[in-house]
């Protein structure tokens, strides 16, 4: 049963980022593709932040202490923050251009190859899942599925 929720929990989570292609069109159009991407980033960081104070002062956990760790970190673990700018720069620049819908598959095409590659070859410390055919056939239908929105 747990995992029946964490797969619906990650549904929702792919719901959202369709939301945000949406808003993020509209708004990159507006006020400019940049300032679309940033604004999201900055009302993010604000959103966490006053999330993380609340938390703080609930007695969850103390975050300043961890987040003093952060430079002890190797370097390459906090290239992650490129990863959300460049997907963000892509949705306000393809969205308007093709539409919410065939964005999230090609974001979704794209979710799926390089996470069949890292799997099967353990890359950034997963652990190694090899690919088979039904994993290949998963992706053969999900580029039909793009071929098939476009």
């Amino acid at each position: 049963m747990k995992q029946v929720g964490m797969l619906l929990f990650v549904v929702l989570g792919g719901m959202a980022l369709a939301l945000e292609a949406a808003f993020l069109g509209p708004l990159g159009k507006s006020i400019g593709r940049l300032s679309a991407s940033l604004s999201i980033f900055l009302i993010g960081v604000i959103v966490f932040s006053l999330a993380m104070i609340v938390l703080m002062v609930a007695g969850r956990r103390n975050y300043l202490s961890t987040l003093a760790t952060l430079p002890k970190q190797p370097r390459w673990l906090l290239t992650g923050g490129l990863v959300g700018f460049i997907y963000t720069i892509v949705l306000t620049i393809t969205t308007p251009l093709v539409g919410v819908g065939t964005t999230m598959v090609g974001i979704l095409c794209g979710q799926i190859t390089a996470s069949l590659a890292i799997d099967h070859f353990g890359i950034l410390g997963s652990e190694r899942r090899a690919i088979d055919s039904y994993r290949i056939g998963a992706l053969v239908l999900i580029l039909i599925a793009l071929w098939l929105i476009y």
